[in-house]
């Protein structure tokens, strides 16, 4: 038996693309900064190991992964990644070996993987078993992968909306803003979004059923641009951006109006971020602003696939990627997320299935 399980465990070994970090980043984060290099794989896990080695099929390129990339004095929500270490991120994969009893070879899963072809996951049980495989697998890095759960989670859970309720959504071309909106819509409220883009602003309009939209990079006044749009003011902001059009909306929301809060894209290469002037709205219109992590959503994530793949095949939910092909473009496809050049969820594919 030993021999035999010597010889399975040494495994077949493949050469492994790879995408590393090559050192820490400061202030905006360049191509140069990551490399990509060939490795190996060994497409078995250690005999005993209750480990799994997935192929990876796509790969998620997400604005928090800027983050990562700096080293931090105190330690952050995510740890730093580590330079000569492969990148981690979301993706989808397909189980090549396995020693845990709920994985089996051929099963198709998504979790926290390796930004390369093949990944040693140590603890599949982190990983989630993909039950809707006749919707395009790529889906996984986005509308039913940890985008998804945060605009479902986040709208729901910590904006409460109600029918009627009016929404803002900045970013909201973006992985997560474009299913905000469309959320929004199905419960009922009056929606407008912001994006950088004429394009991406029609693509509100047309596709995702916006009740309005307006490229920021247009307006030189975000106040009046939001007087405009919500002469009542506005219940609920999912902010994805911070910086000046967090100040703007704070001066437009409603008593009692809800700000969940994603994301910044807009300070996470500055040196310095930001200041907001006028928190004292908080106090004075009573409300209620709040981040949130998409971790801690992650026990509700099967009660979310089900409802996002039913919206789906009904045709209620419309979902647009930007998929770059192959692990060489991946560094450019993540700093392009900062330029805004992506147009909706950027990924990479990784090998298509």
């Amino acid at each position: 038996m030993s021999g035999g399980g010597a010889m399975a465990a040494a495994g077949e070994e493949v050469p492994n693309k790879m995408v590393i970090l090559k050192r820490y980043v400061t202030g905006f984060p360049s191509e140069d900064d990551m490399e990509v290099v060939t490795g190996t794989a060994h497409l078995a896990v250690p005999p005993g190991s209750a480990a799994m080695v997935v192929k990876n099929l796509y790969v998620s390129c997400d604005p928090y992964m800027r983050g990562r990339m700096t080293k931090h004095d105190r330690p952050s929500y995510v740890p730093d990644f580590v330079p000569g270490e492969v990148l981690v991120n979301f993706g989808v994969g397909k189980v090549m070996a396995s020693g845990h009893p709920d994985f089996k070879v051929g099963d198709l899963v998504w979790g926290m993987t390796g930004w390369e072809e093949y990944t040693l996951v140590p603890k599949p049980e982190t990983f989630f078993k993909i039950n809707h495989p006749e919707l395009p697998l790529s889906y996984y890095t986005g509308v039913l992968g940890m985008p998804g759960l945060t605009a479902w989670a986040g709208f729901f859970d910590v904006g409460k909306p109600k029918k009627g309720d009016y929404v803002f959504v900045s970013a909201a071309s973006g992985a997560v803003g474009q299913l905000v909106g469309q959320l929004a819509k199905l419960t009922g409220c009056y929606v407008v979004g912001s994006a950088g883009s004429d394009e991406k602003v029609n693509l509100l309009k047309t596709k995702f059923g916006f009740d309005e939209a307006f490229n920021y990079k247009k307006e030189q006044d975000l106040d009046a641009a939001l007087r405009r749009y919500f002469p009542e003011g506005i219940d609920i902001y999912f902010e994805n951006v911070g910086g000046q059009t967090l100040e703007a909306v704070l001066d437009n929301m409603r008593v009692h109006g809800r700000i969940p809060v994603c994301g910044m894209i807009s300070q996470y290469n500055l040196e310095q971020p930001e200041g907001v002037h006028n928190l004292f709205q908080v106090v004075a219109k009573r409300l209620r602003m709040e981040g949130f992590m998409v971790f801690d959503y992650f026990n509700q994530y099967y009660k979310f696939e089900e409802e996002m793949a039913g919206y789906l095949k009904e045709g209620k939910v419309s979902y647009v990627e930007d998929v770059a092909d192959g692990l060489e473009k991946a560094p450019a496809a993540l700093i392009g997320l900062f330029t805004g050049r992506n147009v909706g969820k950027q990924l990479v594919a990784v090998a298509r299935e």
